[in-house]
């Protein structure tokens, strides 16, 4: 019958060989994960090494060994530092070792997470259902693992929109409204909220932010005002953001105060619990976040200040039927059946947009085991007490600048030396800034709160420790001060 036809496979010619190789970057692994404090925290990556990424696309294969080592020389010495104890940029986990192992194991088993029936689906139910116990929400809500908080946020108003348009917009679209929908935030809301926005169709003008009080929380009264006048308009409210944290400072929002304003206004009550919506497992600091467990929909991201591996992150829904009402779609390739494995009562699909999904439950599932909550909680609680510790180094330095009050674990603030214009103090903290993530010591990021440039710490890293806050303020000094007898000079 025209002979045997040609065979290939992609497994490993010699298992003995790949099993002494993984064992092998396994080691290299965790050694990267315990010498941490030995590397710098960032170093640019040589122009030399940035060469080789301009290389063509391999059509011959130069082996494992090969290209493990690539990786070796090529990646692994060049990241962007936030596994080490003393970066504290953006608002990024560290991630764990045991986390790291979830990872590989879950490319092993390589399920896609979008439906079917197997186990796989069991353990993100699981995490989701433990996600809602976190934010309060109870638990036939509807929930869903994402990349993380943006496209939580995404989802949650989709699925806002959906339930108050009072129209059927997945068939009619955003043009068929009778009235333009308006949601609402404070100026401190993460931008991901305006391009979810912007990309479901309403315009960067439906997004209504609002001022902020002396704290950086959410003006209740602005609040008040902007829907009144909304409606008077004729345009639609439809939601409004609340913020367990915001990016700039940690500042909470009045999420108790939000929630009575929303029912009685009759709005969908979204919160943005990105940064802290976790601490609500805290027994010492859970009253920061009361009133999230009112809202109609959370967002949060397990790979911030719970640690996991990047992506995981996670929305929850209050309304199930109408987080599965906004998304679902079923042709008759993905038809579910009632035994066998396109059975199951739920497919993840019809809970988002993707239908390929990773199974990023499982080092979520595995972490919550190794480690239970509790352990969690106090590592809230001791990186709360750091932020704390470290505006107080920094009042205590005449020569630096709090700019904003410690909300949760975010600290802002500048070197001021001896003075000088806004336009010369803000030059001159952004150099300060780029040094200090060239010398490889510590890393903070930076934000402008009311047109001053500040260096701006988010410590939200289990290895950090006192003595890194201090050896902080006193690079802090000694690059400011430096700065400044250059400009003298």
């Amino acid at each position: 019958m025209g002979g045997e036809l040609p065979q290939e496979t992609l497994d490993p010619e010699d298992w003995t060989q790949l099993r002494s190789l993984a064992h092998r970057a396994i080691d290299d692994g965790l050694d990267y994960l315990q010498q941490a404090r030995q590397r710098p925290v960032w170093q640019p990556t040589p122009a030399e090494v940035a060469a080789q990424f301009h290389a063509p696309l391999p059509r011959a294969p130069q082996g494992a060994e090969r290209a493990y080592q690539d990786f070796r020389e090529q990646v692994m010495p060049w990241q962007m530092g936030n596994t080490h104890p003393r970066f504290w940029g953006w608002f990024m986990g560290n991630g764990t070792a045991f986390g790291a192992v979830g990872d590989f194991l879950a490319a092993i088993v390589n399920p896609n997470m979008g439906g079917g029936n197997h186990v796989g689906n069991l353990v993100e139910n699981q995490v989701v259902d433990w996600c809602k116990q976190i934010v309060g929400l109870p638990r036939d809500s509807g929930g869903l693992l994402v990349s993380g908080a943006s496209m939580a946020n995404f989802v949650a108003l989709a699925v806002a929109r959906g339930a108050r348009a009072g129209i059927d917009v997945r068939a009619a679209g955003v043009a068929a409204l009778p009235r333009p929908l308006v949601f609402y935030a404070s100026t401190e809301v993460h931008s991901c909220m305006q391009k979810a926005i912007e990309l479901l169709g309403h315009g960067t003008q439906a997004l209504c932010k609002l001022p902020v009080d002396a704290q950086y929380r959410f003006d209740l009264a602005a609040l008040a005002r902007a829907v009144g006048a909304d409606r008077a308009a004729g345009r639609q409210p439809c939601a409004v953001i609340g913020s367990a944290g915001t990016i700039n400072t940690g500042s909470v929002d009045d999420l108790d105060a939000l929630a009575d304003f929303c029912a009685r206004e009759r709005l969908w009550f979204h919160v943005d619990g990105a940064i802290g919506a976790v601490v609500a497992i805290s027994p010492q600091h859970r009253h920061l976040v009361r009133g999230m467990e009112r809202a109609d929909s959370v967002a949060l991201d397990l790979h911030k200040w719970l640690h996991i591996p990047f992506e995981a992150g996670c929305v929850i829904v209050r309304d199930r039927k109408a987080h599965h009402a906004t998304f679902s779609l079923t042709p008759e390739y993905l038809a579910h059946a009632p035994r066998g494995l396109a059975s199951g009562a739920d497919w993840f699909s019809d809970y988002g947009l993707q239908l390929s999904r990773g199974f990023r439950a499982l080092k979520v599932w595995l972490s919550f085991k190794e480690h239970g909550l509790d352990k969690y909680a106090r590592l809230i609680d001791q990186n709360i007490a750091q932020a704390q510790r470290l505006g107080e180094l920094v009042r205590a330095q005449p020569e630096l600048e709090l700019m904003a009050p410690v909300g949760l674990n975010i600290a802002c603030f500048r070197y001021r030396g001896r003075g000088g214009t806004q336009q010369q103090l803000n030059a001159r903290n952004e150099e300060l800034l780029i040094r200090l993530h060239e010398g490889g010591v510590v890393a903070p990021s930076y934000t402008r709160l009311d047109g001053s440039y500040c260096l701006r710490a988010a410590i939200v890293n289990h290895r950090t420790r006192s003595a890194d806050l201090e050896l902080f303020v006193e690079q802090v000094l000694k690059t400011g001060r430096a700065l400044e007898a250059d400009a003298h000079a």
